[in-house]
């Protein structure tokens, strides 16, 4: 294997790769064509990550497995799933999408996990962890059902498989005795230490056929006998425990096999081509080096779990139009237009330097806790994501990360409100849609002291639906007693947290990836925003050029105060920063309603249940009536591409509100 110290820059040689549009040649390969091609995809990975940017360490780690389990299983018609998906790059090369690869989440490119519109490789789509096992066993137990021979196999990594939802897919597999491979992919040592020798060695009389045979002949014997049978059981279980994992899955009812190396291509295929027509749940755990062959990432799997592109001219990347019905959710649209590019400002000079919302909250956090010995930090395994990195260290024992486990985090931060702490959930938007059943019935009917920091609110990007945070306004603002705030601006996010700690209640302030427009941060932990109350950034002109022009009211929550500003300059409305979500500002809205022609709301969110529908409800209550258009992010589920390109598609950058201003304003003269 050719170990990299930096990433090809041209494209590599890949004569036996480049034979491969479908897996289905690798069943015809020798054992050396197979390592040899194994070694051009990881160099191919590589390369193509370099020019699109994206997931690559687990994807390194992966490459033997990859086509040891494309060479045993008869895919697509044997199911393969691919838990989470970072580690399914080498996947999708192996299965007619190696030059599209170029693209990855692009805009316009291929999806960043396995997805089922995508190919019929992607036999079910994946973005969260923890979901393939209870998916493969849907499968196998619908195959079953049918009569349908066919074998299910779900490769799940071992971060994944510390969420309870994992192992309750274990426990009724094993209960259902259903015909079901588990590849554990242990890349991280979390499960077991390096057992040397000994258990290399018995790995490999576990995996031989001759023991196999010997362990079903000696049931069908032993199965006379009374009692002998489950002695020589628990026997084997016993000896297997002793210098492996096998008794936790065993217990659970599958047949457990490992650890063994998950680059040697030899045992894979020893391995698989035993477990794939045995009879009940199987379960292989395979140990993998993350970053495998590149230099760098084996160092340091963490820092390099993903990059972004080089900085170079790529080539054009392919499209996957023809891969994806158009009409299956929001497809990006292309433009060849400069549309995108922002309008340059006399006074951006003047401006403070942009930052990023998650490194916002992480200098809050860490200046909190320095004032407050009740603050505990919690976050579900996004340390890095949400800026934690210097809070666990700075404060350890007031840092739990509780790996993927959303449900537990917010219900471990619950119990800790019950003693009189004050615990910070840093969580993404789309992860705490996993943690929703504990916020509402363990955090809100308590009314217990729990901030929530939600990061990735709104359109996140090149990962895509499974990523978007899209919802969370809906999902929120239901919930009794829990405030909701969204700041514009960095400084309001930082005002916000402050506002939403002192809060006694639950509370959760939403912001986006990324940078914000620029503002000046206040260092004072004691600079907060008023609950309930609006800011209005500009008001209507009335002079005489204006005057018999229609009266527009901008209503913007968060991220979309952005554009507002620039299409209230161009349309002379008021503007009003709305800040809070819930509770809503009652007297700033009806204010709004009775001094305008027309209420226009603004959110990162989806339009059904989100903030500009308690604007409606408000209005409706107080029985006034107004023009009203509502604009957020539309009934579909939102594709993957850069955020100023998601948002220009949904009609929400400056220029597509203007537009559906202007649109509703014809309506209105009619």
């Amino acid at each position: 294997m050719k170990l990299f110290d930096e990433i090809p820059t041209q494209r590599p040689t890949t004569p036996l790769l480049d034979t491969l549009d479908t897996p289905a040649g690798l069943r015809e390969m020798t054992l050396a064509q197979r390592r040899q091609v194994a070694d051009e995809l990881r160099a191919y990975l590589l390369y193509s990550v370099g020019v699109s940017g994206g997931h690559f360490g687990a994807g390194l780690g992966v490459v033997e497995l990859t086509v040891a389990l494309h060479r045993a299983l008869e895919t697509p018609h044997d199911r393969l799933l691919w838990d989470v998906g970072h580690q399914a790059y080498p996947h999708k090369i192996l299965t007619g999408r190696r030059e599209a690869l170029l693209g990855i989440r692009q805009y316009g490119g291929l999806a960043a996990f396995p997805r089922r519109e995508e190919s019929e490789f992607d036999t079910f789509g994946v973005g969260h962890s923890s979901t393939s096992i209870s998916a493969a066993l849907g499968m196998a137990l619908s195959a079953r059902t049918k009569g349908e021979q066919r074998r299910v196999c779900a490769v799940i990594g071992d971060g994944a498989l510390t969420a309870g939802m994992a192992f309750e897919a274990l426990a009724h597999a094993g209960h259902v005795k259903a015909n079901l491979l588990v590849v554990l992919n242990d890349n991280e040592m979390s499960i077991s230490e390096n057992v040397g020798g000994m258990a290399s060695y018995l790995t490999r009389i576990l995996t031989s056929k001759p023991y196999a045979a010997m362990r079903e002949n000696s049931k069908r014997v032993l199965s006379h006998l009374p009692g002998a049978l489950e002695f020589a059981r628990r026997t084997e279980e016993h000896v297997k425990g002793m210098i492996s994992p096998a008794t936790l899955f065993e217990e659970m009812g599958f047949n457990y096999i490992g650890p063994i190396d998950g680059h040697d291509l030899a045992a894979l295929d020893q391995a698989l081509e035993l477990l794939r027509d045995q009879e009940g749940p199987q379960f292989l755990h395979v140990r993998t080096r993350k970053g495998r062959g590149f230099r760098p990432a084996e160092s340091d799997p963490i820092g390099f779990h993903a990059i972004t592109k080089l900085e170079r001219t790529p080539p054009t990347p392919p499209r996957v139009d023809d891969i994806t019905p158009p009409d299956s959710s929001l497809r990006p649209k292309p433009r060849s237009d400069d549309s995108m590019r922002p309008t340059p400002r006399s006074d951006d000079a003047m401006r403070p330097k942009p930052r990023k919302y998650c490194n916002v909250f992480g200098d809050w956090l860490c200046d909190m806790a320095a004032a407050d010995a009740r603050l505990i930090g919690i976050t579900p395994a996004m340390r890095e994501g949400s800026d934690l990195i210097r809070f666990s260290q700075t404060y350890p024992e007031r840092y739990y990360d509780v790996a993927i486990a959303e449900q537990h985090a917010v219900t471990l931060a619950a119990g800790m409100a019950c003693e009189a702490m004050k615990p910070v959930v840093a969580i993404y938007s789309t992860f705490l849609q996993r943690g929703y059943d504990q916020l509402i019935h363990d955090v809100a009917v308590q009314h217990l002291d729990v901030t929530f920091a939600i990061d990735r609110a709104g359109l996140v990007g090149e990962d895509g639906p499974t990523h978007h945070g899209a919802l969370d306004l809906s999902f929120l603002r239901c919930v009794p007693g829990l405030i909701v705030l969204a700041p514009a601006d960095e400084a309001e996010c930082r005002a916000m947290l402050s506002t939403a700690y002192a809060h006694d209640g639950p509370a959760a302030v939403r912001y986006p990836r990324g940078t914000g427009p620029g503002s000046e941060i206040p260092a004072d932990l004691e600079a907060r925003i008023p609950l309930g109350k609006a800011e209005i950034r500009r008001e209507r002109q009335d002079d005489d050029a204006s005057r018999d022009g229609p009266r527009i009211a901008l209503l913007a929550f968060g991220s979309l105060n952005t554009p507002a500003a620039e299409v209230a300059a161009t349309l002379n409305a008021t503007h009003l920063n709305m800040r809070s979500v819930k509770p809503l500002d009652g007297e700033a809205v009806l204010a709004a309603a009775r001094e305008h022609d027309l209420v226009v709301t603004l959110e990162e969110n989806v339009v059904a249940g989100g903030a500009g529908s308690g604007v409606n409800e408000l209005l409706a209550a107080a029985g006034v009536q107004v023009a009203l258009l509502n604009l957020g992010i539309p009934d579909a589920f939102v594709e993957h591409g850069k955020p100023a390109e998601l948002l220009r598609d949904c009609g929400l950058d400056a220029e597509g509100i203007e537009r559906a201003i202007r649109r509703r304003l014809s309506s209105l003269t009619e």
